[in-house]
């Protein structure tokens, strides 16, 4: 009786590794996608972000007209409609609100908000919408490369 000491395997062409070409395939199809996925992904997220804006907007509106209610008149002090400061920083951290009298006319009558991207924020990178605008009869406009499709 024989008796089988160790096994060795054979080395076959079947056992063996990626080659050096075949990983740097992978990278460039990865890199690729990367390439074409990243922007509409940070896109989406910008987009997303500017809900934090509107949200502010429509609730500084929302107090200015209970204050209008209580009081006859608007108020360009954001801290009299019960925010903690002047302007107001949205909820999220993305905008600063601040209220203005509108063109024409006093604060007794009508008012503009608008609402910026705080510096530090990755809004401020938002090119195609850089400031949000509500004013006291309901209109809404934007400023930036894609005004129409802000709201």
């Amino acid at each position: 009786m024989s008796r089988v000491t160790g096994f060795h395997p054979s080395h076959s062409s079947s056992a063996r590794g990626f080659t050096l070409v075949e990983l740097m395939i992978v990278i460039v199809i990865v890199a690729t996608l990367l390439a074409v996925a990243l922007p509409s992904y940070q896109n989406s997220v910008q987009k997303g972000r500017r809900a934090d804006a509107k949200s502010a907007l429509l609730d500084v509106a929302n107090r200015q007209e209970g204050y209008m209610l209580d009081r006859g008149t608007y108020s360009l002090e954001l801290t009299d409609l019960g925010f903690n400061q002047n302007p107001y920083l949205s909820e999220e951290g993305h905008y600063s609100v601040a209220a203005t009298v509108c063109s024409g006319g006093s604060i007794a009558r009508c008012y503009v908000l608008t609402a910026t991207p705080l510096p530090g924020s990755p809004q401020v990178d938002d090119t195609r919408c850089t400031a949000f605008i509500l004013h006291s009869n309901g209109s809404k406009t934007a400023e930036g490369s894609d005004q129409l499709n802000c709201w």
